[in-house]
């Protein structure tokens, strides 16, 4: 049986994408999407693949909405979040509240979601006292963000928007030169809230259609064990030191 599958590639995952490792009794079909973000938009709005990527917390929204999506326990991508709030200089995060903080892209972006939580319980910011200005509308249509969202307006980039001061600091994938971190040695944050709480957040995973799940009882364990070998050879032959503390979970 073949798939439609949209998957970016990366090193633990590059044996499934070349060939040398295949579901039991599926062919998975490759397209390319690039961005991978649009894919889940795709996918959440019109249901276009059977097996695809995509960031948890959209597919947390779209199950919310009734989407009938089923997600594995592969996770492609994880990260560590502290350094998504960025802003003109380091700060106090306590000072966003009763601010303007803009979003990249949609409010329920998994980057953002990350960020806001390390916010709220390490900095112990009040997210509902911060007006949040996503950039983009979200990949579920029918999501509502709640009454303190709102939309960057139209033409005005994110990143000038905090260079400017019309926006207090910026959290995602925002790039620009002007820009740090806004929490204080986010890096060493981060990865002290790992070594002593074990916080390191999924941010990609892998969902399948209910109705080819249910089709082929046997899918789930196959692309599951097809992943785990992928990651496998991956770790046996190409791991470097920064990846046998931080290899891609199972």
């Amino acid at each position: 049986m073949r798939l439609k599958t949209v998957i970016r590639t990366s090193p633990w995952n590059a044996a499934l994408k070349d060939g040398r490792v295949t579901p039991r009794g599926y062919e998975l079909e490759f397209e390319e999407v690039q961005p991978i973000t649009r894919a889940f938009r795709v996918m959440c709005r019109e249901l276009a693949y059977d097996v695809t990527e995509m960031a948890a917390t959209t597919y947390l929204v779209a199950r919310d909405h009734g989407k009938p999506l089923t997600a594995l326990p592969v996770f492609l991508t994880r990260g560590i979040h502290h350094g998504a709030v960025r802003a003109r200089e380091p700060g106090d995060p306590k000072e966003l509240e009763g601010r303007r903080v803009g979003v990249n892209r949609g409010y329920t972006v998994t980057t953002g979601v990350w960020a806001r939580g390390i916010l709220a319980s390490e900095y112990g910011v009040d997210l509902d006292q911060v007006t949040w200005v996503r950039s983009d509308d979200e990949h579920v249509a029918e999501y509502e963000p709640p009454a303190n969202v709102e939309k960057l307006p139209e033409g005005q980039d994110l990143a000038a928007a905090v260079s400017g001061g019309d926006l207090a600091a910026a959290v995602g994938d925002v790039k620009s030169d002007e820009l740090v971190p806004m929490i204080p040695d986010a890096e060493a944050a981060g990865f002290r809230a790992l070594a002593e709480r074990g916080l390191w957040p999924v941010n990609h995973l892998v969902v399948v259609k209910d109705e080819v799940l249910e089709a082929n009882p046997d899918l789930a364990r196959a692309l599951f064990d097809a992943f785990e070998q992928a990651k496998d050879l991956y770790v046996a032959g190409e791991l470097q030191p920064f990846h046998v503390r931080f290899q891609p979970c199972r």
